[in-house]
């Protein structure tokens, strides 16, 4: 998470949507003032900051009860949001290679502790109210991207210059060719507020 007082923004990080990337990129724009949460494990070129009080996957209304109300108010506040099928395999197999190469994908939805990141970015009592300014799109994230530091005033070349926490996947199969009908419907079902807000679809 970061909290800018140099270009007046709040980045709400989410799970597996390129979050760590961005944090990265934007840290080396942050001014002393900042506020920073650190990244377990470092990531080289993220520099943590004034972050007392705050968390890495610390949700919007958190942030909103810590800051002064003019800034929650007046800052621009943003997140990025992904395809739930797709999602939860990045997920799957990050859990896999760090922790148990032998962990089957219906094991996995079986736990039932999938990668659910409205909470991040909604109203505690309310699921289908965001009340974050914007939410950017995993899949057309650099442009995305581009229209949001532009508007903040800082310089972006297409992009993030680091790719964290990539390369545990091993299947590069498309989701839909993965999932069985099965498998799909535990996805949906569980990701049903998100799907809901998105309007994403299974071949979406």
């Amino acid at each position: 998470m970061i909290i800018s007082h140099k270009h007046r923004f709040i980045f709400v990080k989410t799970r597996k949507t390129a979050g760590t990337s961005i944090e990265v990129f934007l840290s080396k724009h942050c001014g002393q003032s900042d506020i920073v949460t650190p990244i377990i494990p470092r990531v080289e070129g993220h520099v943590p900051r004034n972050h007392k009080g705050f968390f890495n996957h610390i949700p919007a209304h958190a942030i909103r009860q810590r800051i002064d109300s003019s800034v929650w108010n007046e800052y621009f506040k943003f997140c990025v949001e992904r395809n739930p099928w797709d999602k939860t395999l990045s997920h799957f197999f990050r859990k896999r290679g760090l922790r148990d190469p032998t962990l089957t994908l219906d094991a996995y939805l079986a736990s039932g502790k999938l990668p659910l990141n409205y909470m991040s970015y909604t109203e505690p009592t309310n699921p289908a109210h965001i009340i974050v300014d914007k939410v950017l799109y995993y899949e057309d994230l650099t442009n995305g991207l581009r229209c949001v530091f532009s508007r903040l005033g800082i310089p972006f070349d297409g992009s993030l210059g680091v790719n964290a926490k990539s390369g545990y996947r091993t299947d590069r199969r498309p989701y839909h060719e993965i999932f069985t009908p099965k498998q799909a419907a535990i996805v949906a079902e569980a990701f049903r507020v998100e799907l809901a807000l998105h309007g994403y679809g299974f071949r979406r």
